[in-house]
């Protein structure tokens, strides 16, 4: 093998009239996104999104991009808030039309299948608020974690991949495991087993 190889350098030494056989390395242009092209990037996905899903937010595609690269920073709501001067609760309602849930959106003071089989059935806010005993602001928060996170597995978690893809050191890992298990219970639990061996 080294044989083979020292006559092939030779070779080429030859040929190219160059000492070195190995090309110097540049760094390739677009490998990692700049922080521009980042930008312009989660503008276009964010502009995709919003014809594909309705918003309740009312901010900029520009303002939503800011709350993707906040939200894989892993800045909070009231950072968020505070940098694009709009209430932590607007904040949120970005994130979930945005399909960014994180772990501690899905800690609800009841189990988040009794709210999904309560919106299922039709009832409101107020119905379900008086029937699990907790506020209609805590069911109307919850029942965007629960929208938010249905929609994201209808789209096949397509936006909040390419979000993490756009972003530079993106890990994906603010999405919770919580939520794989939610969409495998929702997925399963109608699913009748009778196995006999």
């Amino acid at each position: 093998m080294t044989e083979h190889t020292d006559e092939l350098r030779d070779i080429f030494r030859k040929v190219a009239d160059e000492d070195t056989v190995t090309e110097s390395q540049e760094e390739s242009r677009g490998s990692l996104p700049d922080e521009e092209a980042s930008r312009e990037r989660l503008v276009e996905i964010v502009e995709r999104m919003r014809a594909d899903h309705d918003f309740e937010t009312e901010l900029s595609d520009a303002e939503l991009a800011t709350v993707v690269r906040r939200f894989h920073d892993d800045d909070g709501d009231d950072e968020v808030a505070e940098a694009l001067d709009i209430s932590p609760e607007e904040a949120f309602r970005a994130r979930m039309d945005l399909h960014l849930v994180r772990e501690d959106d899905t800690d609800a003071p009841f189990d988040l299948a009794d709210l999904r089989d309560d919106l299922d059935d039709g009832r409101s806010a107020g119905e379900i608020a008086d029937r699990l005993g907790v506020a209609e602001s805590t069911v109307r928060r919850y029942r965007r974690v629960v929208e938010a996170e249905s929609e994201a597995r209808r789209a096949s978690e397509r936006f909040r991949t390419e979000f993490a893809d756009a972003v530079p050191g993106a890990t994906g890992e603010q999405f919770t495991e919580q939520m794989a298990e939610d969409g495998l219970e929702e997925a399963t639990e109608d699913i009748e087993t009778d196995v006999s061996f």
